[in-house]
């Protein structure tokens, strides 16, 4: 991947697994920088790690821009670089596979950028993740919290 356009770190919180949750984004651009958050309602940690992804995309202004997205979920680096939304994708999510709905939001913007994902320690010295983690927090603690739709929908 050439350098990147556009550098985004994430990361998500839920007070509760499910419980008010929400996240945070930081999106860096040359000398320009864009900081995202919104809590939400009820929801799981897993959910807000994604959203946090989800909003970094929604953001960008273009198409075909390279993109490195860090995150310290697992769950979210390792479900792409690992190649397993493809599998889900291929089976409809067979096997109870969570989170279709955000997933399928992801899958729709990925495909407009060049995106890697790197893994980074959380609550470790990375500044941009530590802001991330305290965006994400503050959201989820605000008391202006909006539903999860696809969350709730599901019966929770």
């Amino acid at each position: 991947m050439s350098k990147p356009n556009v550098i985004i770190y994430t990361d998500g919180a839920s007070r509760g697994n499910p419980g008010p949750g929400g996240y945070g984004t930081v999106l860096i651009a040359g000398n320009n920088r864009k900081e995202l958050s919104q809590g939400y309602k009820r929801t799981t940690n897993n959910r807000m790690e994604l959203m946090a992804v989800i909003a970094g995309l929604e953001a960008l202004k273009k198409d075909g821009l390279h993109v490195v997205i860090y995150s310290d979920s697992k769950y979210v680096v390792d479900s792409v670089e690992k190649g397993w939304l493809n599998t889900w994708i291929a089976t409809d999510f067979k096997g109870g596979k969570k989170n279709k709905d955000l997933w399928l939001r992801f899958y729709h913007l990925a495909k407009k950028q060049f995106l890697r994902f790197v893994w980074v320690k959380g609550h470790a010295d990375n500044q941009h993740n530590n802001r991330c983690d305290q965006l994400a927090t503050e959201a989820a603690d605000s008391g202006i919290l909006i539903e999860d739709e696809g969350f709730e929908s599901k019966g929770g």
